[in-house]
């Protein structure tokens, strides 16, 4: 019966970290999975999650399904995060929101809904991107190109490049956007080239879809929203997926949201009847504890206070350790090779590195990157940073 089915050759991510835990040597470094680690190399357990999870596992009660757009609640919250409390189109109870699982949920819930509305679109990407994006969407039977983006050169954005090429796109094509912290390249936009794109994107009549999986690791919760809140201001029809994964650490509770901005409440409500529709024919429900937790967080001052203190202390020790591995490899690397690692923001930096030298990295010294050579910042710490930066001036010599 299943004779011509294929072998999955697996994730590249998630295969090179499988990799990692079975490597033998204890001085290895595992600088490829998307994982804020602290100092001491551990997944944090955030204060403000700590106490909202005692509290509600001090209340047990019955667990029923939640509904299929999820936990009125945390829709709320979470709206109220995304787009500003303040937010004239929540007021105007024009953005129509879903719990989902996670951002990938979300992603996917998305794909779904814009395939069967917009069945003749086409979807673009930056060049490079998360590579699940174009796995969730060509399995949602979307054809995938991409856009410009990242200037090898220079480690920086081509941005002219990518205006050109968006301002080309026909009527209603799907461009998906990184809000803030670009996986996997850490290069951004800044606020005067958003107006400029969302000025392109309103003119050509396009559909964005912007990704924003990073809230709180760049410049800041509200400032890393600057994208969504301007589509949302100038009323741009959007879609925005967002992930509570890396910023509450809720990694296995797959929390996350999908959003859409429409032009008034009827259409609205349109959209959230058919977003749920989505959702049942996915997964029905979703999951309710992770939920409650960031509900409870957003909901209490004095929780919410201490998880945004958290989590600025979180993105301060990414710069931080962005310096460190910048300062380590001042004696192997020079110009726009050096700069790239604190000009660049967020998780991840595009380091420069080739396939062969990531290769090299790993068997040789036992410090895991991407072969693309997207490094996790976020895994490094005192304690291993002068290994890495050791381990890439040696590869760099040869």
């Amino acid at each position: 019966m299943f004779e011509h089915i294929d072998a999955y050759p697996g994730d590249p991510i998630l295969s090179l970290n499988e990799n990692f835990q079975k490597d033998p040597r204890t001085n290895k470094v595992n600088l490829s999975i998307g994982i804020y680690f602290d100092d001491e190399g551990r997944l944090p357990v955030m204060q403000a999650v700590r106490e909202a999870e005692t509290s509600l596992l001090n209340e047990p009660g019955a667990k029923p399904y939640l509904p299929m757009a999820g936990f009125a609640h945390y829709r709320d919250a979470v709206q109220a995060l995304v787009f500003g409390n303040d937010s004239p189109a929540r007021a105007d109870g024009r953005i129509a929101s879903v719990q989902t699982l996670g951002g990938s949920g979300a992603l996917k819930v998305g794909a779904d809904f814009i395939k069967r509305y917009f069945p003749q679109s086409k979807l673009w990407v930056s060049d490079p991107t998360w590579e699940n994006h174009r796995f969730i969407f060509e399995r949602a039977g979307f054809e995938v190109n991409t856009y410009p983006y990242y200037d090898e050169a220079t480690g920086g954005l081509l941005f002219d490049a990518m205006l050109d090429g968006i301002d080309k796109l026909p009527a209603k094509s799907v461009v998906l956007l990184h809000a803030c912290c670009h996986n996997p390249t850490g290069v951004d936009l800044d606020e005067a080239q958003w107006t400029r794109l969302i000025d392109v994107l309103q003119k050509r009549d396009l559909l964005p879809f912007v990704d924003m999986a990073y809230q709180g690791f760049g410049a800041g919760l509200d400032a890393d929203a600057f994208a969504v809140r301007e589509l949302a201001r100038r009323g741009v029809p959007a879609f925005v997926a967002n992930s509570f994964s890396k910023n509450f650490s809720l990694y296995g509770e797959r929390c996350g949201g999908l959003h859409v901005i429409c032009d008034d409440a009827a259409e609205a409500d349109r959209v959230l009847g058919q977003l749920t529709s989505a959702v049942r024919a996915n997964y029905s429900n979703p999951p309710t504890h992770g939920a409650k937790i960031v509900t409870k967080v957003l909901n209490t001052p004095a929780l919410k206070e201490s998880w945004e203190q958290e989590l600025a202390s979180m993105c301060q020790r990414i710069v931080r350790m962005r310096q460190a591995i910048h300062d380590g490899l001042k004696d192997h690397v020079r110009g726009e090779m050096l700069t790239r690692y604190v000009k660049q923001r967020g998780m991840f930096t595009y380091t420069g590195l080739v396939a062969d030298q990531a290769e090299r990295l790993k068997e040789e010294f036992g410090v895991y990157i991407l072969r693309s050579g997207r490094m996790c910042v976020a895994g490094l710490n005192d304690s291993n940073v002068q290994i890495v930066a050791d381990a890439i001036g040696r590869v760099l010599a040869k």
